[in-house]
């Protein structure tokens, strides 16, 4: 009987229809992430400025990125695990302006830098704490609670400084900055090396962390995290906390970054609203039980890549704002469609 012949058919090369099918599944997949429509939205914003000018990646516009970028990524980390919670701090701007003022006054009462900066620290807990508080246990609106921490804590920031701006502690030495303003904002990616420790520890925090995992729970649902037995009063408390304590140490970091204080409400409310705005392009949701803090990282990005990119083009400054408030309603508006991609809704 003869034997069979056995032809192997060499694999068919992979045809263009193909692999345009798989890129196409692939991008699919990468906008359907989480953070997928950001990183998408920023690119895209950052390849427009590169094509525009040639000054956009550069060495110096990189040091110049980081006061529009990292301060807010720390602003809007602690602002996720509230609006997770469905809450919201108004009063981070407040606390922003709040902190070194406090941080100068313990100074200039005699106390060393780091415990001064640990008082100052400590102050802003108590602001979370009261937040929490009243929020919780009298059941007033975060909203409500924070406007009203926002105006009060604005008016004495101003009465204690007497409306003065006021140098930095740490940052009156001639020459080299001291080792204390190096750490603390006075070096070139001291800023950035802040946020982006802040930024990976608070996202282990709240994705592996009991802390975390009740967190979005509470957020989820409310009524059902309490009936597992979980202290809901004490993990919304918690979160004010840790939003007033991210607010606090972006104030002195800038504040060492700039040399002096500025009593600026003005200033300390734009502070606010880019926190806030980083965390809600970053995909966290306002409706709470849905955000991480790597997106308020990503919306942090583009909203320094963004506000650094018009300033190089020679934008007027009256268009800024219009830009951004585009910009946020553009990214809630992916986000939304990648909600409901990933949900099949």
């Amino acid at each position: 009987m003869p034997a069979e012949t056995v032809i192997e058919k060499a694999p068919r090369a992979a045809a263009p229809r193909d692999r345009g099918k798989a890129a196409f599944g692939l991008g699919r997949r990468l906008l359907t992430l989480r953070e997928g429509s950001v990183i998408v939205i920023t690119v895209l914003v950052a390849a427009y400025f590169a094509v525009t000018t040639d000054a956009f990646f550069t060495a110096d516009n990189f040091k110049t990125l980081l006061p529009y970028f990292a301060p807010f990524a720390i602003l809007a980390a602690g602002e996720v695990f509230l609006m997770i919670n469905g809450e919201i701090d108004l009063s981070i701007g407040a606390v922003y302006l709040f902190a070194p003022f406090m941080f100068h006054e313990f100074h200039v009462a005699g106390l060393p830098l780091l415990v001064a900066l640990a008082l100052a620290m400590a102050m802003c807990l108590l602001v979370g704490l009261a937040n929490g508080l009243l929020t919780t246990f009298l059941r007033i609106n975060s909203f409500i609670t924070t406007l009203g921490m926002l105006l009060a804590l604005t008016g004495l920031t101003l009465i204690i400084s007497d409306a003065q701006p006021v140098s930095t502690p740490g940052t009156d030495v001639i020459g080299e900055p001291s080792t204390f303003a190096k750490v603390f904002g006075g070096g070139t990616y001291s800023e950035l090396i802040w946020a982006l420790v802040i930024v990976v520890v608070l996202q282990l925090v709240l994705s592996f962390s009991r802390w975390g995992i009740y967190t979005v729970a509470v957020g989820s649902n409310r009524i059902g995290a309490a009936e597992a037995g979980i202290r809901v009063r004490l993990v919304i408390i918690r979160n004010f906390v840790l939003c007033s304590l991210c607010a606090g140490l972006v104030g002195v970091l800038e504040a060492v970054r700039t040399t002096s204080v500025q009593p600026d409400p003005s200033g300390a409310n734009e502070v606010l609203f880019g926190g806030i705005a980083a965390a809600v392009i970053g995909g966290t949701l306002l409706a709470g039980g849905s955000g991480t803090v790597v997106g308020a990282l990503l919306g942090a990005l583009l909203l320094g890549v963004l506000n650094d990119g018009l300033i190089i083009t020679g934008v007027n400054a009256d268009y800024l704002n219009f830009y951004l408030g585009l910009a946020i309603i553009l990214a809630m508006a992916a986000n939304t469609y990648v909600g409901r991609a990933r949900t099949g809704a």
